[in-house]
């Protein structure tokens, strides 16, 4: 196999009942349209990834609602939890052969590690000593696999202050991790409802838009930005080599209250 392909959504803090909005906007609405633009430009993936903050406010209901479109695409879907997320109802639901909360994920010459970056009840986030045990375990385990890592807090600084002060607080102790083991070719995140494509070393690590609003770049406090959600490809190469890009809808967001204060 030439390359896999990989889908990243990430953000789309749905809520309890599909017609309510938030910020100003339906999110349920916008979720839907980017994956249907994704799997409208794309038609197969090998894998789809949600790199957290499924539910602004956990309820069996809005979970329930992600899978049944999940399962729809009869795609291999793996979700990880956000600062927003239920993690143990995540796995209570999603835990069908197709849509699971599973952290680590062989894909032919690759493996997916993905990392639960919660601190309960905080917006921040950080990684536990079983965390990054367990990347550790990963990588030593198969060190002729090209590896990927999802997250959904940062680990490098976004250039927004209000926004740095959220993110993995102990990230030196994952960096420490990654650059013992030269098969890791990219981090990829969310939280920042933003786009980010930096290095770290040899290291790539990507932030991706949300489904749904988006945060200005470069802000000293909360502002949103008028940026169109959307989603990030990602195609992984038997040589190592990483290919990445984002596309977003044309549409406008409608209703967005860019002038609130925070949420």
């Amino acid at each position: 196999m030439a390359s896999l392909s990989l889908l990243q959504i990430t953000d789309p803090h749905i809520l309890p009942d599909a017609d309510e909005t938030f910020l100003g906007i339906n999110t349920e609405h916008y979720f839907h349209a980017v994956l249907e633009l994704a799997l409208a430009e794309h038609p197969r993936f090998d894998l789809i990834l949600l790199t957290g903050d499924l539910a602004q406010h956990p309820a069996p209901a809005s979970y329930q609602r992600i899978m049944n479109r999940l399962e729809a695409t009869r795609m291999p879907c793996v979700c990880l939890p956000g600062n927003h997320d239920d993690y143990e109802l995540m796995r209570q639901i999603f835990s069908t052969r197709e849509v699971s909360c599973q952290k680590q994920v062989l894909l032919g010459d690759w493996q997916l590690i993905c990392l639960n970056s919660q601190i309960p009840g905080a917006p921040g986030g950080r990684l536990s000593k079983q965390e990054l045990l367990f990347l550790e375990k990963c990588l030593s385990d198969h060190p002729a696999r090209h590896a990927l890592v999802a997250v959904h807090h940062h680990c490098l600084e976004s250039g927004s202050a209000w926004m740095d002060t959220m993110m993995i607080e102990n990230s030196h102790e994952l960096w420490a991790i990654v650059h013992q083991y030269s098969q890791v070719k990219a981090i990829t995140t969310g939280h920042i409802h933003q786009t980010m494509d930096t290095a770290n070393g040899s290291v790539r690590v990507l932030g991706t838009p949300s489904t749904c609003f988006q945060f200005k770049p470069a802000s000293k406090t909360f502002s949103l930005d008028t940026a169109a959600p959307g989603y990030r490809l990602i195609k992984l190469h038997t040589d190592g080599r990483i290919e990445s890009g984002i596309t977003r809808l044309s549409e406008p967001l409608i209703g967005l209250q860019v002038n609130t204060t925070g949420y």
